[in-house]
């Protein structure tokens, strides 16, 4: 079985490997505070391009996101959250779980909210005669790229910043998979835009060629005071701190981040084509890793065979649009050989 179902199940980049067998046997002090996770913050504040900002290591994805806003809301808060976003679909109601209720407001056809719609629900909220016997909005939360994977252009990324400044809502984005979107060929920004326009934000490692972990950016000087508390707080500090420095350090000393991104974006255009040219339509107009199909049900159980995928969502009774998911790892070869299996179908 040839797997596309995720960006993560392969181990780790070759490389973060040897890395980490060839440090194995050193002595370092432990929670972060050691010499890797300092070089690693360090190339990271480099290819943010600002020396202002906190970076903090954490062991995964939903630690980091319970971790960044339980440090931001007040007990009476929540966060404005897209109805496709992660927070709300594939958290397992972790946020509700600390007594912070997701927002959830409605999305383009492809994922992403809008500033508008922020603006909208803003002062709906203070509009209200009792607002104060509703949730407060506290701040926001997108994912570039999004679950869609789709992904937000520079200019969306302004406007939706612009107005999280102009009602005082910290933006917060989540990066899981922010290589692959930075990589996408019709990316019109940088990580040094990502780190001007949110609060804070943090980098994929899990997702994008590390073992796990996510390197979390704050930018907003106002959310750095005691984060480390609410890191370990929230269980989301790891004893052996220098196994995450030392990931990034290597995903970022020679920008090794970006190539594996950039492979995986290629891989999954060459499965969008071969589709396309056999007549199948995407459900999304992705550029990025994840790609979905609109597959004839018959289709779809003949690949279903020899590869494994992920269901999306149905599209009437005789098609299913599903998800194909490449990585850092994938190799060519197995996209070849989707390929002809798409041409031949």
């Amino acid at each position: 079985m040839i797997r596309f179902e995720c960006d993560y199940a392969e181990g780790m980049h070759p490389r973060i490997l040897e890395r980490l067998v060839e440090t194995n046997m050193e002595q370092t002090a432990g929670y972060g505070e050691d010499s890797y996770c300092e070089r690693a913050a360090a190339l990271i504040k480099q290819a943010c391009g600002r020396e202002d900002i906190d970076v903090h290591f954490l062991v995964g994805g939903t630690q980091t996101n319970l971790t960044v806003i339980g440090s931001i809301l007040r007990p009476y808060q929540g966060v404005f959250c897209a109805d496709t976003g992660h927070l709300n679909v594939h958290e397992t109601g972790a946020i509700e779980a600390t007594g912070h209720k997701v927002i959830v407001l409605p999305t383009t056809a492809d994922g992403r909210l809008t500033a508008a719609e922020i603006r909208k629900a803003y002062e709906a909220h203070w509009n209200d005669a009792t607002h104060e016997h509703m949730v407060q909005p506290g701040m926001v939360y997108i994912s570039q790229s999004t679950e869609d994977g789709t992904a937000y252009t520079k200019a969306e990324l302004e406007e939706i910043s612009a107005i999280c400044r102009k009602c005082e809502l910290p933006l917060f984005i989540d990066g899981a998979r922010l290589g692959y979107a930075l990589a996408a060929e019709d990316c019109d920004h940088t990580l040094q835009d990502i780190a001007r326009l949110a609060d804070v934000f943090y980098i994929g490692g899990t997702k994008v060629g590390a073992m796990m972990g996510e390197a979390v950016v704050i930018v907003n000087p106002a959310l750095k005071k005691d984060f480390r508390y609410i890191i370990k707080n929230r269980g989301a500090m790891l004893a052996k701190g220098r196994l995450l420095g030392i990931q990034f350090e290597t995903l970022f000393e020679d920008g090794l981040y970006f190539q594996v991104a950039k492979h995986a974006d290629k891989m999954a255009m060459q499965i969008r084509n071969a589709f396309e040219e056999k007549g199948i339509k995407m459900l999304f107009d992705s550029k990025t890793n994840q790609q979905f199909p609109i597959l004839p049900n018959k289709m779809m159980e003949k690949l279903a065979e020899k590869y494994a995928f992920s269901f999306w969502c149905k599209v009437g009774d005789a098609h299913t649009a599903v998800r194909f998911c490449t990585s850092w790892a994938t190799k060519e070869e197995n996209v070849a050989e989707l390929l002809e299996d798409i041409k031949k179908l």
